[in-house]
């Protein structure tokens, strides 16, 4: 019986951090300013503060699009590609 209930209970924790992980950033951020409403302990409110608090767009992606412009090189020409060959390794069948 208590093999069962600990199963249960990882089960159920494991599909709520799946969903956390899935959801998108719009969702996250709901989610976390209701349970931080119900005064949650100090480990748990600091992260969802920082999910509370983040702006985001509506999109998912978590402000990956807000990042810094590519850098481009001066002279095109100037900057050679990195050439490296590709080695294989034979795995060895013990």
């Amino acid at each position: 019986m208590t093999q069962v209930l600990v199963v249960a209970l990882l089960v159920v924790a494991c599909s709520l951090r799946a969903a956390w992980i899935l959801a998108p950033a719009t969702a996250r951020g709901a989610i976390a300013r209701a349970l931080l409403a119900r005064r949650p302990p100090g480990w748990l409110a600091a992260r969802l503060r920082r999910h509370a608090q983040a702006a985001s767009s509506g999109c998912a992606c978590d402000g990956c699009d807000k990042g810094a412009p590519a850098a481009r090189p001066k002279d095109v020409a100037a900057v050679a590609p990195t050439i490296a060959p590709i080695t294989f390794h034979r795995r060895l069948r013990p």
